[in-house]
This record gives structure tokens, C-alpha cells and sequence, in this order.
């Protein structure tokens, strides 16, 4: 069973920067694609930023030049470096674990539990 930990959120003002953090533990054999989604209220959730086993990344066009996504140091862990923050930036980010895009949605190995992320304007 594979679990992941999001730590980082939090409230900070228009134009201010964040960092959220993801690890990834139990039976991962190997390096996987990571990603970053998040949901506002009464909104679907929306990819972020992800990352793929190669280290190719890609980004929505929303947060492109803002926001960073990074490996961490160990294995299966990822960083969202998010910088000039907006209020349409809140929402609660969610790490996932191999996602993959299909028609009817996003599915991902595991989730994280979410993490909100507030901008005051």
C-alpha cells in the first residue's frame, strides 16, 4: 500500500511565495511520475504541475513562470515551489502518485490527504 504526506500549505498575502512538499512511502519500486492538483470550492479539480519519471515537467498554463515543481533528494518525493501567488491560486493541493489523464478524469496510484493553500488579496 503506497501512502503520501503533503506538508506546506498554509495563508499567505497576494504576491508571496509557498513551498509544498510530498513524500511518497511503501511498495514503490521505482522512480514514478509525481504530480500537483488542487480543487477550489464548487470546482472540479485542476492538474497543477506534474512531473514525469523522466523529469520532463509540465505545467498548467495558469501557473506556468510561477510555480516550480522539483524532485526532492530522496526517491519519490516532490516539491511545488510556488511563487507570486494569487487569490484564484486558493484551493486545496493534492500530490499524486503516477497520474494519468484519461476522458472521464484524472486517476493517480495514490493521493495525498490535501493541503489548503489560501491567498488574501
Amino acid at each position: 500500500q503506497v501512502q503520501l504526506v503533503e506538508t506546506g500549505g498554509g495563508l499567505v498575502q497576494a504576491g508571496g511565495s509557498l513551498r509544498l512538499s510530498c513524500a511518497a512511502s511503501g511498495s514503490i519500486s521505482r522512480i514514478n511520475a509525481m504530480g500537483w492538483y488542487r480543487q477550489a470550492p464548487g470546482k472540479q479539480r485542476e492538474l497543477v504541475a506534474v512531473i514525469t519519471s523522466g523529469d520532463n515537467t509540465i505545467y498548467a498554463d495558469s501557473v506556468e513562470g510561477r510555480f516550480t515543481i522539483s524532485r526532492g533528494n530522496a526517491e519519490n518525493t516532490v516539491s511545488l515551489l510556488m511563487n507570486s501567488l494569487k487569490p484564484e491560486d486558493t484551493a486545496v493541493y493534492y500530490c499524486a502518485l503516477d497520474p494519468r489523464t484519461y476522458p472521464t478524469g484524472t486517476q493517480a496510484r495514490a493521493w495525498g490527504q490535501g493541503t489548503q493553500v489560501t491567498v488574501s488579496s
